[in-house]
């Protein structure tokens, strides 16, 4: 398993990690002198089922960690995740599944009954071992008919799956189910999006990336104006959770935006593009342009955006997590963490 340094992907219902690389470092996962635990909501915990990284998901030892039995017990981020959902009860962390670099497992893993059996199973599995609440599907992206018929049909069994499980081990707890979507017309719309809104708790919209080292031309990293496409398709715009990025895109050897680029790099000036309320950097000397979203402009992708909204709004969803797992392999999540004195560390 292989697992991502929290940061966040803001909207008014989720707060979600994001990283494509992990490094384990410090003493505690999450410092929260730094870092606004307390508001978070929802977190979105990405691995790779098939990567051989168990030590920063599992084995990585921090100085608060908990000793139960002579049993195995998870150690590393997974210890750390859920003492943090222990401590602030309104916090959920949900498993995430596939991305970029591993959804080609995903026609063969939804092509018959029995591989989505064995996916949703597995899934729930180690959700129920980590003491999660939930799973998030992050297939990119389904091609054609066949492949957005057995998405769906991918998401039901796991729906079953999670409702299964709650059904037999936790008093019926409603776990969450959500997808990664693309934000480009080219791909969400092969998607049965109503059908899978219908399914999933939450589509968690990537409303990034729009220009980057893969494009042919410099460009802003994230629209401002909204596409309509996914809510005119017939999912409740109540479930759409809006992914902002947190960072920019650079650009060197180009004219600026629209313009062609050889190769990336660091940014150096800043301005701002009034029409399309975008901020960029752009070097004039190495002819490098960086695209990026800034808290000024009042656009998401900040702390202080959601930490202005969210107590004025009231709107996010704080009910509570789900912390008993009585049947997982590791005998510290079994148990709770049942020695808290390491919580206050947390």
């Amino acid at each position: 398993m292989s697992a991502v340094l929290i940061a966040w992907l803001v909207f008014s219902l989720l707060t979600g990690i994001h990283s494509r690389s992990f490094t384990v470092h410090g003493d505690s996962l999450l410092d929260t002198r730094d870092t606004k635990v307390s508001e978070y909501v929802n977190t979105v915990y990405f691995t790779n089922c098939y990567s051989t990284d168990s030590y920063a998901d599992l084995q990585k030892h921090f100085d608060d960690d908990t000793r139960v039995g002579s049993g195995s017990n998870a150690y590393g981020c997974v210890e750390q995740i859920y003492g943090l959902k222990k401590k602030y009860r309104h916090m959920k962390v949900l498993l995430s599944i596939g991305g970029w670099t591993l959804s080609t497992n995903f026609p063969a893993a939804a092509s018959t009954a029995a591989t989505r059996k064995r996916f949703a199973s597995s899934a729930v599995d180690i959700m129920k071992d980590w003491g999660f609440d939930g799973i998030d599907v992050d297939w990119e992206y389904p091609t054609g008919d066949v492949q957005a018929s057995d998405m769906l049909l991918l998401l039901k069994a796991v729906r079953e799956e999670l409702d299964a499980y709650a059904d037999k081990s936790a008093s019926g707890h409603h776990f969450e189910l959500s997808i990664a979507a693309p934000a480009g017309p080219e791909h969400y719309s092969v998607l049965r999006l109503a059908d899978i809104g219908n399914v999933v708790d939450h589509i968690n919209l990537m409303g990034y990336d729009y220009a980057g080292g893969f494009s042919n031309a410099a460009g802003h990293a994230a629209n401002l104006y909204v596409n309509d496409g996914i809510p005119a398709a017939g999912v409740p715009a109540n479930k759409i959770v809006l992914g902002m990025p947190l960072y920019g895109r650079s650009f060197q050897n180009t004219v600026g935006l629209g313009g062609t680029f050889n190769g990336v790099g660091q940014g150096r000036w800043m301005y701002c593009d009034n029409k399309a309320q975008g901020c960029y950097s752009y070097d004039s000397s190495t002819r490098e342009l960086i695209s990026f979203d800034t808290p000024e402009s009042g656009l998401g992708g900040t702390c202080s955006l959601i930490g202005t909204s969210n107590d004025a709004l009231q709107s996010l969803n704080k009910s509570e997590n789900w912390l008993d797992y009585p049947a997982s392999r590791y005998h510290n999540i079994a148990s709770g963490l049942r020695d808290n004195s390491h919580l206050s560390n947390i």
